[in-house]
């Protein structure tokens, strides 16, 4: 397995990108800070250019990458909800970044609970992960479909076995409290754990 892994995180190193499992679905997966290699994404995945995608981090000390910094507040919130499967909007103004956020000027992050996941981005930097197929169509739940939608057109594919869970809960943290405008699989509950003023 370690030379497997050696060899996704050199073609991730290179400007690859490939088919890999997260802690929710397959995602298509590329470097977060290799403009080219988002671009392919896009253009593999025929997605909305308006669109941005969720980045994922191995901790939080990564979103310095995006120039992000965070208040004693939103740090307490983001340890509260991760690693999980909980992804937060956060502000992100920085023109050298407009590939990422679309125009938008947010981002949207999360750090995973998976170490085979962690262990990879530790060693090449956060990563985009849009699920893993042609826009509009359902996200595939294993190699096989993942191969029928991407074909030769990715760099490597990482089998993970059957995949059938959710897409992440997405946060958007605007205003005196956290907006959740995507549920996913977590319980508001657990989103709402901590009392929440920016």
């Amino acid at each position: 397995m370690s030379e497997v892994k050696n060899n996704i995180e050199q073609s991730l190193i290179s400007g690859g990108v490939g088919v890999i499992p997260t802690d929710t679905l397959y995602g298509l997966v590329a470097r977060a800070e290799d403009a080219a290699a988002v671009l392919r994404v896009y253009q593999i995945k025929n997605r909305d250019k308006s669109k941005a995608c969720i980045i994922l981090i191995s901790k939080l000390e990564d979103l310095e990458h995006f120039r992000i910094s965070l208040d004693a507040q939103t740090q307490e919130y983001l340890k509260s909800v991760w690693p999980g499967p909980v992804s937060v909007i956060l502000p992100c103004r920085e023109n050298q970044f407009e590939y990422l956020h679309r125009g938008t000027n947010e981002l949207a992050f999360r750090l995973p609970k998976n170490d085979r996941l962690i262990s990879i981005i530790t060693s090449v930097g956060p990563l985009i992960v849009p699920s893993a197929n042609t826009e509009g169509l359902p996200p595939a739940k294993n190699i096989s479909e993942a191969r029928n939608y991407f074909g030769d057109n990715v760099d490597f594919y990482l089998d993970g076995g059957e995949l059938l869970g959710e897409p992440s809960a997405l946060i958007w943290l605007k205003g005196n409290e956290p907006e959740v405008l995507r549920s996913g699989g977590v319980f508001r509950k657990k989103l709402f754990s901590v009392t929440m003023k920016i």
